[in-house]
């Protein structure tokens, strides 16, 4: 047995996929595939370059509601045999194409099924400009198996090159190097180099037009939303230089962001050289751009260095949240920074009271055996992840703690790994036998414990402490218009709204209402925020902003606080059904999967 092959069969198996990576693994796609917006389909060929590690006469894919007609071998295409495996509704099931011992290449021809759960197919009226369909994918967690026959699994990369026909008014692009216009017969190529996740793949389709940032950035986004944009993330290019500064040389070439219509289930996707992002951040004055910076984190840790299972989903979140935070840090100060871990944590305190403090779902490193993984990615990886990373730093100091990062990232850049590897790193390159510091860091109190550990430090903010006199004085009877809010940013309202009594009278919310506009605000996290008060206290008056935002906004950090707020009093679980029905089409899969759980 080889080294490697010793290696890949150490890796801990990938409980939510069907491949065997250690007999037979694909190492290079050439996908080659139509977008029929009529049909609501994807048709056409998978073909993968394979290493049989073993000799073995099968390699095995996961696919999930995929018609597939042919299986072919070798450049010649000739036929064989192939059987798909029981179906698990999470899973999907497995493709088991036979082989020979010297296979090299392995063609799938297949078609999609119209609800593909990775598919966002938008009519022109979900879209900015009401023109022009509009199509998305969204692969992670393991959703890549809906749209590909793919060896689903973090811990296998490909690169990848692909084929792919639109109709010609319309743009196509990937998590690939992409063009920046619309030609003439609506055929596109694309081509990644480095190798990636299955989850990283990623196709969007639609009415698209490119502005360029800087040398190595630049936005895609419907022609209605170009501009906006354009301002909003006008310092994509010192985050770049700011990031490149922490953690050595971005390794993707190009870093675009593609503004998709506000369907898109979550705030960004980290897709190689093209982040998904949503257009609930852009709130006009650049004061969400932290997503930005964290998407960006991700092209060190999680698309150069990622976790090889969703077990391990802090090595790629709670180190992102970190980075995501240094980068913030590094552009506007430590204040700001501080800011932001203070929301943190307030969001990893609700998630820990709701999970419930010892319940094994608040340890890092996850056991999701037999669940959609999708259920197990909460604020825990984020928050807690970025929590104890920034114990490790405390306790050894910045300077040391960024060299071992760097030397992280590069010892493992484009590969896959786990918590135990980490840890080993961890071990015998930063503690290094140190008992005491060993006991500082905590490993097993932070990452096999529920909850927090005892020794864990409450992050403080002094721009908050500022929001928390305003409210004191607001509390003690100085009307809200008379508070000094001059200068807040996003943040700052967000965490005096957080700060808000449960119970408040109408005539309360009315004061705060016209002093400071929250049920018409432009900033989605501040209405979000607001909307879970008016609810609560029945403030009638925020009715209408409030179907206007849930029927529009797909964001599932949003949609999941709101819906549940509603449904706790018979009068609001009516309202949320009823709004519910009208907006559900205008949601993904991703967040309908959580709410028709919710509302059922």
């Amino acid at each position: 047995m080889t080294e490697e092959q010793s290696a890949v069969e150490a890796a801990p198996v990938d409980v939510h996929s069907y491949a065997r990576p250690a007999e037979a693994v694909a190492q290079h796609l050439d996908l080659n595939i139509a977008v029929n917006f009529d049909q609501k389909v994807l048709s056409g060929r998978a073909a993968y370059q394979i290493e049989n590690k073993t000799g073995t006469d099968q390699i095995i894919f996961d696919t999930r509601n995929l018609q597939i007609e042919k299986v072919y071998l070798g450049d010649a295409l000739e036929e064989t045999t192939f059987r798909l495996g029981d179906s698990d509704p999470t899973l999907g099931q497995p493709l088991i194409v036979q082989i020979k011992p010297d296979t090299r290449k392995v063609t799938i021809q297949y078609s999609t099924s119209p609800d593909a759960a990775a598919l966002q197919w938008l009519n022109p009226q979900q879209t900015a400009g009401k023109q022009h369909p509009f199509l998305f994918t969204q692969s992670q967690a393991i959703l890549a198996r809906t749209w590909i026959p793919i060896q689903d699994s973090p811990g296998i990369r490909i690169t990848y090159n692909a084929n792919v026909k639109v109709p010609k008014e319309l743009l196509a692009l990937m998590s690939a190097e992409n063009p920046t216009t619309k030609n003439d017969t609506g055929v596109y190529s694309f081509e990644m180099k480095q190798p990636i996740p299955s989850y990283l793949m990623a196709l969007s389709v639609g009415d698209l037009t490119f502005r360029e940032i800087g040398p190595q950035t630049g936005i895609y986004a419907e022609p209605a939303t170009i501009d906006a944009a354009a301002y909003e993330f006008a310092e994509m290019d010192k985050m770049l230089v700011a990031a490149e500064k922490l953690y050595g040389k971005y390794r993707w070439d190009q870093y675009d962001l593609l503004v998709l219509p506000p369907s898109f289930p979550f705030g960004g996707m980290e897709n190689p050289r093209l982040t998904f992002v949503t257009p609930t951040v852009l709130a006009k004055d650049r004061s969400l751009t932290s997503l930005i910076a964290h998407e960006l984190a991700h092209s060190w840790s999680g698309n150069l260095v990622t976790n090889g299972t969703w077990n391990d989903f802090w090595l790629n979140e709670g180190f992102t949240v970190y980075f995501e935070r240094r980068i913030m840090e590094e552009l506007y100060g430590k204040e700001y920074a501080d800011m932001l871990n203070v929301l943190g944590y307030q969001d990893l305190t609700n998630t820990i009271e709701e999970i419930g403090a010892s319940h094994p779902d608040t340890r890092l490193k996850l056991d999701l055996a037999g669940r959609d993984p999708d259920e197990g990615l909460t604020d825990i990886a984020y928050e807690k992840g970025n929590f104890f990373l920034r114990n490790v730093e405390r306790a050894v100091g910045r300077e040391r703690f960024d060299a071992f990062l760097n030397n992280y990232f590069s010892t493992f850049a484009f590969q896959s790994t786990n918590t135990d590897k980490f840890l080993n790193f961890l071990r015998s390159e930063l503690i290094k036998g140190d008992e005491e510091l060993a006991q500082k860091i905590n490993v097993e109190g932070w990452v096999f414990s529920p909850g927090l550990p005892e020794d864990f430090v409450k992050p403080t903010s002094s721009r908050f402490a500022k929001v928390e006199e305003a409210y004191q004085s607001w509390q003690s009877g100085t009307p809200a218009a008379q508070l000094n809010t001059a200068d807040w940013s996003s943040h700052e309202w967000l965490h005096f709204i957080r700060m808000l009594p449960e119970q408040m009278s109408q005539q309360q919310l009315a004061e705060l209402d016209r002093a400071f506009n929250f049920t018409n605000s432009g900033n989605a996290e501040v209405l979000a925020a607001w909307f879970l008060h008016a609810i609560r206290n029945n403030y009638t008056t925020a009715d209408q902003a409030l179907e206007t935002f849930l029927t529009n906004v797909g964001r599932r950090k949003f949609l999941v606080p709101i819906y549940r707020e509603l449904i706790r009093t018979p009068e609001g679980k009516k309202k949320a059904l009823a709004i519910y029905a009208k907006a559900r089409p205008n949601y993904h899969a991703v967040s309908t999967v959580t709410l028709d759980d919710l509302l059922k």
